[in-house]
């Protein structure tokens, strides 16, 4: 009687379609958790298993090459060692940071940026980080207070490009990991986002700070969507995802944040509790501790949910000071919104302002 087995080959084809269908599910569904970090606490064990990537803030451009001082350098091989016992962890340098120049005149000439990007390959060699964050804000402006030129947009692309070919020269075989952190509206005309998305890993989208100091009126300061209160041209998190990804730049490689801190504004007027109202002064910031010890229900502080922001406030409205925050509830509406739309997963500043873990612990569960 003939055999009604099906032939082997066919079968082995068939399996080896399935696994790799299922890995590429499996990649499309892991979305990175990307923690900036600036080394001020131990993290815990259980934190560490909940984070792809510790991005160590900051290294600073130093007469054209990125330099880290000897004490962050430690402070650097301390976060590096981690890895030992929590290998899957990626650990990267963020070089510059709000205020810090000395990137416009990096990036002017085709000489200058590459001693920039060997001196960022260099660091990493040495200190064996597995990747470089470049924080420039922003080329093309000069709002805080740093150098900037008309050519910034042009010379971007070029510093980007040349980091990317002296990374992977350096790693002889290795990838060394390549991002920037990236605001959104107008802070992010001065970079062409589809010419520099082919050379990196992600952006790290710093989708908050909407309002601070310099804006007139308070807002939600890292709202995902806008407040029915907001004007026509106010930021949020998903106008960012939508200017991003009109840019071209590809849906996976966009990795919003999340703000593990407050802005508080005084002598707000009263309307609407204080949302979207001009202050009479900037108050300052608080760190999610000390925001659930002192401000979320106390002291005269009576918390609002903006339902179609998807974000919370604070409003006292015996002294007139206004709060906007994150916390578990908006970062679950977060992280719905970066599986729907398939991002590449949820970044925060910082660290050290959520040392307990839970709103990183949101971030997680939201995303698994």
């Amino acid at each position: 009687m003939p055999s009604r087995r099906p032939p082997l080959l066919p079968l082995l084809a068939m399996l080896a379609c399935l696994l790799s269908a299922h890995a590429s599910a499996a990649a499309r569904d892991h979305y990175r958790v990307v923690a900036y970090d600036t080394a001020k606490h131990p993290i815990p064990d259980a934190q560490l298993d909940r984070i792809d990537t510790l991005i160590f803030a900051f290294a600073r451009p130093v007469d054209g090459r990125v330099a880290l001082p000897p004490t962050a350098r430690a402070l650097l091989q301390q976060r590096i060692a981690l890895k030992a016992t929590h290998p899957r962890l990626k650990v990267m340098v963020s070089v510059g940071g709000w205020t810090v120049g000395g990137f416009s005149e990096a990036a002017m000439t085709a000489a200058s940026r590459q001693r920039f990007a060997d001196s960022a390959a260099a660091l990493l060699e040495q200190t064996h980080a597995d990747g470089l964050d470049v924080d420039w804000e922003y080329p093309g402006h000069h709002e805080s207070g740093i150098a900037s030129s008309p050519q910034d947009r042009a010379h971007f692309t070029a510093l980007v490009q040349a980091l990317r070919a002296a990374l992977d020269r350096a790693g002889h075989g290795r990838h060394y990991l390549l991002t920037i952190a990236a605001a959104d509206g107008p802070f992010v005309d001065g970079i062409d986002l589809a010419a520099v998305a082919p050379s990196l890993d992600w952006f790290n989208m710093m989708t908050y700070d909407f309002c601070n100091a310099m804006t007139p009126t308070t807002c939600n300061h890292t709202g995902l969507h806008a407040s029915a209160r907001a004007p026509a041209d106010a930021r949020t998190l998903a106008r960012a995802v939508r200017q991003f990804l009109a840019a071209g730049v590809p849906a996976s490689k966009l990795v919003p944040g999340v703000a593990f801190y407050g802005r508080e504004f005084a002598d707000v007027g009263p309307a609407h509790h204080g949302l979207f109202q001009p202050y009479g002064h900037y108050q300052g910031g608080h760190d999610w501790p000390e925001l659930k010890a002192d401000f979320i229900g106390r002291n005269g502080y009576v918390r609002y949910w903006d339902a179609k922001a998807d974000a919370p406030y604070l409003w006292n409205a015996r002294t007139r000071r206004f709060i906007t925050y994150d916390d578990p509830q908006s970062i679950a509406a977060k992280a719905a919104y970066v599986k729907t739309r398939h991002l590449g997963g949820l970044m925060y500043w910082e660290q050290g302002s959520d040392a307990s873990g839970e709103l990183l612990q949101a971030i997680w569960q939201g995303l698994h």
